[in-house]
């Protein structure tokens, strides 16, 4: 955590992308399944996200340095009136700045997103290992309402 003005969230950019990846890489889970050293899936994913309207790939950045992640998606649907929601994933802080806010600054940021959306619900997941992220969630006023499941193919 560092003394330095608030980190400006922004939409993130290609070149962001080392250090997107190396945050997503830096746990026990991200680290068996992401390869910081081969970033050719990630700039293809990228563009895929860029072109999609509904997709908002941010980052949080202090001074030149990227210190945090998230990607919100927009769905349309049926359910509940045909209501929109939003659905939150990839949130990552630097280990440098957790501690600092910046995790709920997210999670404030993909709410009020959401709203200007016209959204009904705001929706994550959380792997079921990560208790201190449920606690997390919990505090600004998310429920575990539901039960998930993956398939992985």
């Amino acid at each position: 955590m560092t003394d330095t003005p608030e980190p400006a969230i922004r939409p993130a950019a290609e070149a962001d992308l080392p250090a997107i990846v190396a945050m997503l890489a830096d746990d026990p889970l991200g680290a068996t399944r992401e390869s910081p050293e081969d970033l050719t899936p990630y700039l293809a994913a990228f563009k895929r996200l860029a072109e999609d309207p509904n997709q908002h790939l941010v980052v949080a950045v202090r001074g030149d340095r990227v210190v945090g992640t998230l990607q919100l998606t927009i769905v349309p649907g049926l359910s509940r009136k045909g209501s929109t929601r939003s659905i939150i994933e990839g949130v990552r802080v630097h280990a440098d700045e957790r501690g600092s806010g910046l995790g709920t600054r997210f999670i404030e940021w993909a709410i009020e997103k959401s709203r200007t959306e016209n959204c009904r619900l705001v929706q994550l997941t959380s792997d079921a290992t990560r208790t201190d992220a449920h606690r997390f969630y919990e505090r600004l006023g998310f429920a575990a309402s539901h039960v998930g499941f993956k398939l992985q193919l």
